[in-house]
């Protein structure tokens, strides 16, 4: 191999290991002579010769062309040592790449190939020069190049994004990265490409990077959505630094995060499902992440773009003792109830209002059900260890139980027979007070399982509670050492640009950090 100087990265394509294995064996002197003489004389050229203590074997790197031509060259050599038993295998590896350089720091670039799931099957260093030899599998030989161009020559860091749903969130987190990639590059030297963008019929690929003309390749696009197709075409391709990135509210595009992870995906998510899945499936994929050294992020599964859970994660790691957590989590409920405490329109009006400025679900029965509700908080339950399930929630649900299986036109059509029992729970109230609809996760949070409730309170319209306008939603998060002081985080819970906005901070936070 020639010499690697420190401004260069030498890349040989169509080589093979052979791999010469004997326990007894090759501990002894003159080994690598005879190897060395039986490949010369068969006018083999040798690039690379390894022992492995641990395997107790020996590699040899040759062009792919001499591959068989060398294993048969050995096995002549040491016919007697084989049949002793002193040497046991001698074979080859075909279809492997050398990358040649010189780096300060090794370990970092073999932590980032770990991180794209790439192992080298050979690496032969000298320290004095720092030079390295590493030898990778040709299927992710491009892929390693890349990595290792970009460690060491501080080459943009391209990452390359998977956005799964381009409904409102979708496409309007699709238009940022394209409007914000060349500024986060010439600030962060990263490069965001999104490469693959689908819904749950079709999924459109670009390996250069999808541009303005994005939606264009979707509507033409001809390949049916399919999660494997997305995994093959990563390694066809052979990227590096890959987000999955889930902007759907599917039940069944969840259960592909197993799989998207194991194949060297990280995840982000404004999907709230997952989460919510029972505890067991929701450990297994936290252990399949640190398994596999992939990171899942979900910012915006409560609170849209407010930095809630990454606050409660801190707060619960440096060993804070968290006693409640207590808030509006819902904006759509939020401006419902927001609205019909101050104004004196019927209940009906106001939640007909919400459908048509598009704050509740096309079926506003999903909102007023309080499950949206009641997932955010056994989210925020399961940050703090807890094992919780979704039916251990206690949860008041707005609407009448002859409107719940009925078609969403029947329910829309007599939304105005809940407008006497809302009338009558507004003038019940104590004076100078406002109606709520909350989460509360309380009771003691030190045991396996906590408190949750879900439902409809009446506060002091000067509260923190009380004060709360729009769609905003807010959170109160008490702990041991704040006392009767919570902690509030308050800011718009909704919103297509405010949860495309915060899916947008988990991904450029995921790529910082790789």
């Amino acid at each position: 191999m020639n010499k690697i100087n420190a401004n260069e990265i030498k890349f040989f394509k169509n080589r093979s290991i052979i791999k010469f294995e004997g326990a007894d064996f090759l501990g002894e002197i003159g080994i690598d002579g005879r190897v060395f003489k039986a490949l010369t004389l068969a006018r083999i050229s040798v690039g690379v010769i390894s022992q492995q203590a641990v395997e107790n074997g020996l590699s040899i790197l040759v062009h792919e062309n001499d591959s068989e031509k060398a294993v048969n060259c050995l096995i002549e050599e040491f016919a007697a040592e084989r049949k002793s038993g002193k040497v046991t295998q001698i074979y080859s590896i075909n279809n492997v790449s050398v990358i040649g350089f010189v780096a300060d720091d090794l370990n970092k670039i073999l932590s980032e190939l770990a991180r794209n799931n790439v192992f080298p099957l050979l690496l032969n260093q000298n320290s004095s020069e720092k030079r390295t030899n590493i030898v990778v599998t040709s299927s992710q030989d491009e892929k390693s190049k890349n990595i290792i161009e970009s460690e060491i020559f501080k080459k943009p860091k391209t990452v390359h994004l998977a956005i799964i749903g381009h409904g409102n969130v979708g496409k309007t987190l699709i238009e940022q990265v394209l409007h914000s990639s060349e500024e986060i590059k010439r600030r962060k030297n990263i490069h965001l490409k999104v490469v693959a963008v689908a819904n749950s019929r079709k999924i459109a690929f670009n390996r250069k990077g999808f541009d303005t003309t994005w939606s264009d390749e979707i509507f033409a696009a001809e390949k049916s959505s399919s999660v494997d197709e997305l995994i093959n075409f990563s390694k066809q391709n052979q990227l590096e630094n890959l987000i999955v990135v889930d902007n759907t509210a599917s039940v069944d595009f969840v259960k592909n995060y197993q799989a998207l992870a194991e194949n060297g995906f990280d995840l982000v998510s404004s999907n709230k499902i997952f989460n919510t899945l029972p505890i067991e499936e929701y450990r297994k994929l936290r252990y399949t992440l640190n398994k596999n050294n992939k990171k899942y992020l979900y910012e915006t599964n409560v609170g849209a773009g407010l930095p809630l859970i990454d606050t409660i994660k801190l707060l619960h790691l440096s060993g804070e003792n968290i006693t409640r957590i207590k808030g509006v989590f819902s904006g759509t409920l939020s401006y419902v109830f927001n609205n019909f405490s101050l104004r004196n329109d019927k209940f009906s009006t106001i939640v007909n209002e919400a459908l048509e400025e598009g704050f509740t679900e096309p079926d506003p029965r999903e909102d007023l059900s309080g499950n949206d509700v009641a997932r955010k908080l056994l989210i925020l339950a399961r940050e703090l260890d807890l094992i919780n399930e979704f039916t251990d929630i206690n949860i008041q649900n707005l609407v009448p139980q002859d409107l719940l299986s009925v078609s969403k036109q029947e329910f829309l059509s007599r939304l105005e027979e809940l407008d006497i029992e809302y009338d009558k729970i507004k003038k019940s109230q104590e004076s100078n007070h406002v109606l709520r609809y909350v989460g509360d996760l309380h009771g003691d949070l030190q045991k396996e399982k906590g408190e949750l409730d879900v439902k409809l309170i009446s506060v002091p319209a000067t509260s923190a509670l009380g004060q709360l306008k729009g769609s905003d939603s807010i959170f109160e998060i008490y702990t041991e050492s704040y006392g009767e002081n919570p902690i509030v985080i308050m800011g718009a819970g909704a919103g297509a640009k405010v949860t495309a906005r915060g899916v947008f901070g988990d991904i450029l936070r995921l790529s910082e950090a790789k």
